[in-house]
């Protein structure tokens, strides 16, 4: 019997005629082809022949395949996908997991080593089931769940993520956001040109299929749309206070319970008890403004590129644009065609790895795989999650024995990686030495964000309307930008895109702990919390995307976001089944924890002395934002608490 009606990840039964099934075998990804052919036949030759994946690459869904080989794997594959659809789409027992093991090995092209094989599993959800559903709801009594209510502080895709969880666990909950729906920064920057840097079919939550993206990497309106169509499947949305804003946290000690103060859009404010706070605010919710003199001078609009105002017309304007990061990188190629002059101002040259598919709408015959093809959609997840799994962080550390006095590089594989970035990026602008000498970044790549570009930003540098500006500002007047060196760079518009307040977790918030300290007192420059969730002082306040959790080698944040919710709501069960009325780590766990982290992090690429500006270090130069551990290493730590870590009451 098909198991169609049950597993969202088979597929959905197909009654195509043969030429249509044809056609659409042209889109496909082969290896992911290869192992749903395993699953629609039960044979497991598919992936032992020898038409197999050559490399596995980030971002290259072929392997590395020749055409010739594609080609052959298509005409063989033909005949089986028919048979398949003539035999009423119905599936053969599911693969063991042995052989799902061997599937993974054939996709990655070397073998999964055993210890990171459940991670992997867990993820592909090949038995049909939500791996992190919550299943101990009867083993608490509903009195008990009813008392521990749970506020959590924003409504992005890690506190919607929450709230799925605590409603599967039936405690009650509230959800406090301060824009009007769900999203977070997917609802915030609407900038344009908006779009996700991880690949769609990855960048989103683990347990719902993913056969409905239009682009491999998609743009802002779909993600928020998709965020939008969970919270309606999941009925979250009568758990939430829109346009409502914390404005602070009180715990009290003797009734173990948080008061937090809220202020709606109106100016009215309230209080919300709660057993639990789980923020859930992530770090790019809070603009960045840079300090520049005048900026309250300049007579025409302006504004943060998270605060595009749709009204401005910038059509045919003179546009200035400030910051060149993430966002300055997906802004300007976009409009570039539009104003009659694009001058950007960027004070630090980023590095860029190339990636063909990165404005690629997806085709129709993908599209009609990942919606019907078993479990090809999931194979296609693990072909994006592979390469960039983070499987070790090595590649990230400083070689202690490699010359960096020029601060390019920190290890010989790192320098091979600068020339192949840098000659790709002297390859797109081969006519233009002057933007070659602004474009080639003087620090190790990875030391800052990595960013990717199919030859959109540095097709753009090249237009005859673009100019850009490596000279720092010194004010801003009426007219436009005056920089360092004197000149006018007259502007009809200014767009600050200049990134966010990422060190500065829960700003600004006043969180009120144990004996009247505040995280602000507690914190200081540098934030630290046990796996970035927990923080002693503050019993039942626990954080995702906390200190040390955002990620620069691997995985996506969604993920990241998955594993800390299990870890959180392990932490809530065994509060409820054991009536303690509160946890937090035990200070020694917490300071062992801290003291390991900043050992690491300051042997790798990110914290190199090289990088002046950076939005993963604090003003004194430290690093506490990024994960230094390798993704299952982490994703193993957050499987449960460990109730000996923690103090009780």
């Amino acid at each position: 019997m098909s198991d169609f009606a049950v597993n969202p990840h088979a597929g959905q039964p197909f009654t195509d005629d043969d030429s249509a099934i044809a056609a659409a075998l042209e889109d496909v990804s082969v290896p992911a082809l290869l192992c749903s052919l395993v699953h629609m036949t039960g044979d497991p030759s598919w992936i032992r022949g020898e038409i197999r994946p050559q490399a596995s690459v980030l971002n290259d869904y072929q392997s590395q395949m020749s055409a010739e080989m594609q080609a052959e794997a298509r005409r063989l594959a033909l005949p089986a996908v028919l048979a398949f659809r003539d035999g009423g789409c119905l599936l053969p027992p599911p693969p063991s997991a042995e052989l799902a093991h061997e599937m993974m090995s054939f996709l990655g092209c070397a073998p999964v080593a055993d210890e990171v094989f459940p991670m992997f599993l867990d993820d592909l959800h090949l038995d049909g089931a939500d791996s992190g559903a919550i299943t101990w709801r009867d083993e608490i009594p509903e009195a008990v769940r009813a008392d521990a209510h749970v506020v959590i502080i924003g409504c992005g895709e890690s506190g919607l993520l929450s709230g799925m969880r605590l409603a599967q666990a039936g405690i009650p909950f509230t959800i406090v956001e301060k824009t009007e729906g769900p999203g977070g920064t997917w609802r915030d920057n609407r900038y344009p040109g908006a779009r996700v840097d991880i690949g769609s079919h990855f960048y989103c939550y683990s347990f719902e299929p993913a056969d409905h993206w239009s682009e491999y990497f998609v743009r802002q309106p779909e993600l928020r749309g998709y965020f939008e169509r969970v919270m309606a499947k999941y009925d979250i949305a009568k758990h939430c206070r829109f346009n409502t804003e914390v404005v602070a946290a009180t715990w009290d000690e003797t009734s173990a319970r948080w008061s937090v103060e809220v202020r709606s859009a109106d100016g009215s404010t309230d209080v919300l008890g709660a057993m639990v706070v789980i923020s859930a605010t992530g770090a790019l919710n809070a603009p960045k403004m840079p300090d520049i003199p005048g900026m309250d001078t300049f007579a025409g609009p302006s504004f943060h590129s998270a605060r595009w105002d749709p009204d401005v017309n910038i059509s045919g304007k003179r546009f200035a644009q400030i910051g060149a990061g993430a966002s300055g990188f997906q802004i300007a190629p976009t409009i570039a065609d539009d104003v009659e002059q694009l001058t950007v101002f960027q004070r630090t040259a980023q590095w860029m790895f190339p990636n063909a598919n990165y404005h690629r709408a997806v085709p129709a015959g993908d599209a009609w795989a990942m919606r019907h093809l078993p479990f090809y959609g999931r194979w296609f997840r693990f072909l994006m999650f592979y390469p960039a799994s983070g499987l070790t962080i090595e590649g990230a550390r400083v070689d202690p024995n490699y010359d960096d006095s020029e601060g390019t590089a920190i290890s010989a594989t790192n320098a091979m990686r600068r020339d192949f970035f840098g000659d790709w990026i002297k390859g797109q602008l081969g006519d233009r030495p002057d933007l070659i000498e602004k474009s080639i970044p003087h620090y190790p790549p990875s030391a800052k964000r990595m960013l990717q570009d199919n030859g959109s930003w540095l097709t753009c540098l090249k237009k005859p309307n673009v100019d850009l500006v490596r000279t720092g500002i010194r004010e801003i007047v009426p007219e436009g930008v005056i920089t360092d060196d004197g000149t006018l760079y007259p502007a009809d518009v200014i767009c600050f895109a200049t990134g966010f307040r990422h060190n500065d977790y829960l700003w600004p918030m006043t969180i009120t702990g144990r004996n009247g300290v505040t995280l602000r007192e507690q914190w200081g420059e540098e934030p630290t919390a046990f796996l970035g969730i927990t923080v002693p002082n503050f019993p039942n306040l626990f954080c995702l995307y906390g200190p040390g959790t955002n990620l620069a080698h691997g995985a996506s944040l969604i993920f990241q976001s998955e594993c800390q919710v299990t870890y959180i709501l392990s932490a809530i069960h065994e509060m409820l089944a054991n009536d303690h009325r509160s946890m937090e780590p035990k200070a020694d766990v917490h300071d062992a924890y801290s003291a390991k982290y900043q050992e690491e992090i300051a042997q790798m690429v990110w914290a190199h002395w090289s990088v002046k500006y950076s939005h993963f270090k604090n003003a004194d130069g430290k690093v506490f934002t990024l994960s230094p551990w390798p993704i299952p290493t982490y994703w193993g730590w957050t499987r449960a608490v460990d109730p000996a870590q923690y103090d009780f009451t």
